[in-house]
């Protein structure tokens, strides 16, 4: 059980994961706005937002279901994902890493070696 929450938690799956689905939700906007742009004119103001396929409430809607999933993405998946990541798998506290440290150090004995 631990090498799976290990393969969920450290590996990008989550990341992936959101990326499809707000991709997959942000073509369907591009769609309908191209849809939206490329129909032809309508007759009179209230054909705008009608229910048809190529109008600008399509359209709109596309955009309002865009933003509500996001934000459904965000809170449910994203914001527990990286609590449980931290919980588990806390970042490493801020200083100076170990590999410069060893580095200064031997700059320092080769700077004694020739003095």
């Amino acid at each position: 059980m631990s090498g799976f929450k290990n393969f969920l938690l450290r590996g990008n799956l989550i990341d992936l994961a959101v990326a499809v689905i707000i991709g997959t939700a942000f073509g369907t906007v591009v769609t309908t706005f191209t849809n939206w742009l490329t129909s032809k004119m309508p007759d009179s103001a209230s054909d705008y937002f009608s229910n048809q396929e190529n109008s600008f409430g399509a359209f709109m809607n596309a955009v309002i279901s865009f933003v509500i999933l996001a934000a459904v993405v965000y809170f449910l998946i994203v914001m527990p994902y990286t609590r449980a990541k931290e919980k588990y798998f806390p970042s490493a506290p801020p200083g100076t890493p170990e590999d410069t440290v060893l580095l200064r150090e031997i700059r320092d004995a080769l700077t004694a070696r020739q003095a």
